[in-house]
């Protein structure tokens, strides 16, 4: 398979039905390690560096452009640390940095893995409703989330180092930038994402429980902020690469 095939070669669009993403606040030392030394964390008081976990029911993902009826519903799942990259213009553009791409259909992981660096796995994920409890589940790779859908004003996560929604939301996105660089070449690959009516709206987690997280060994990890978005066009533009040479 031709490599240059996996740098977006065109635009992507979709629909988001929703999109569930659950933030974590990490210590900054220990994610450092984890990301390409051409990135920077994004961080909150210079301590708090954040690793965000997003649930995602896309409708209709297509090469942009095409008829509606050519795409295709998944439900995806993508682990991403938070980042800063500095371009050869010297401008700061904070983005995510992902780590991990999970999908409920073999044709998105077949796909997504011609066409970007991301890695998919394909695995089980269930969703169901129980009164006002909404549980996204996944046995094979053990994680599950249990959100109560409640019209009742919600606080912050206990422990959480944001003062408030407000401090908050900055980062609950939109982060318009995703970041790979490609070492074997020096090259960082971008890729931008262009929404419409961004508007998270503060959740309430009752419970979680993710295995990959927990296999990652971190340390003083907290859940510092949880969003929902719902019925967002949504399309990422053709990626751009920029040579690495600082």
């Amino acid at each position: 398979m031709l490599s240059f095939l996996k740098n977006h070669p065109f635009a992507v669009e979709a629909f988001f039905e929703s999109s569930q993403v659950l933030t974590f606040a990490v210590p900054k030392n220990q994610l450092q390690q984890m990301i390409p030394s051409c990135l920077e964390l994004d961080l909150l008081h210079d301590e708090w560096a954040f690793l965000a976990v997003a649930m995602v029911q896309t409708k209709d993902l297509r090469p942009k452009g095409f008829p509606r009826f050519t795409g295709n519903d998944f439900f995806l799942v993508g682990y991403r640390i938070f980042v800063k990259y500095i371009d050869q213009q010297g401008k700061r553009k904070r983005g995510l940095y992902i780590i991990k791409s999970e999908t409920d259909k073999k044709k998105m992981e077949y796909l997504g893995n011609i066409f970007t660096h991301y890695q998919y796995t394909t695995t089980d994920i269930s969703l169901w409703r129980e009164k006002e409890m909404l549980t996204i589940q996944s046995k094979r790779s053990d994680f599950e989330v249990e959100i109560e859908e409640t019209k009742e004003e919600i606080a912050l996560p206990l422990d959480s180092p944001f003062k408030d929604w407000v401090e908050a939301r900055k980062f609950a996105g939109p982060l318009p930038y995703t970041f790979t660089y490609m070492p074997e070449k020096r090259e960082m690959l971008i890729i931008e994402g262009v929404r419409q009516d961004w508007k998270p709206q503060p959740i309430k987690v009752k419970d979680y429980r993710f295995s990959f997280l927990s296999s990652l060994g971190l340390k003083d990890v907290v859940l510092a902020n949880a969003f929902i978005i719902k019925n967002i066009p949504y399309y990422w533009k053709k990626g751009k690469i920029e040579k690495w040479n600082r």
